[in-house]
């Protein structure tokens, strides 16, 4: 192919906005089933124990216990977990609770994955968290992301 075409080509592309961006590693892919197979499996390892095998959380969790902590919320429908942006659920399971809300004071049972998890299979575990909500759930989730999003651009 002459290299003309080739160029050609290409700015056709960039005007038309279909550049090459990468995706963002850090985006959740509840619909790529090799990814949610994976992180079904990080899920039970390293989540299931607190958050619950069949995602229901720990009893009462919005009632501190008696050491000021918070259980573990459910990720299902039920709980809170898809009124957050991919972004903060990634940071809060990376570096936990505290330091993903730049809450220095705040004390969580939530442990930090860092240095545990791979960013992939930190993705790989939300990922799987978010192909088991129902798809209303899962759309006003992407719209909560796409808001987040939208800010995060905004210069």
């Amino acid at each position: 192919m002459p290299v003309r075409l080739i160029v050609a080509s290409s700015l056709l592309l960039l005007a038309a906005g279909c550049d090459r961006t990468p995706p963002d590693p850090h985006a959740m892919r509840p619909d790529d089933a090799a990814v949610t197979s994976a992180g079904r499996k990080v899920y039970e390892q390293h989540c299931a124990a607190c958050h619950g095998a069949r995602l229901q959380g720990q009893p009462n969790w919005r009632l501190r216990d008696a050491a000021g902590r918070l259980p573990a919320p459910p990720h299902d429908a039920s709980g809170h977990t898809w009124h957050h942006p991919d972004e903060v659920l990634f940071r809060i399971t990376k570096y936990g609770v505290a330091r993903a809300a730049n809450l220095k004071d705040y004390d969580s049972a939530m442990p930090a994955y860092e240095g545990v998890l791979g960013d992939a299979e930190i993705v790989a575990a939300l990922s799987w968290i978010q192909s088991q909500w129902p798809p209303e759930i899962r759309k006003a989730q992407r719209e909560v992301d796409a808001a987040h999003r939208a800010n995060a651009a905004k210069p």
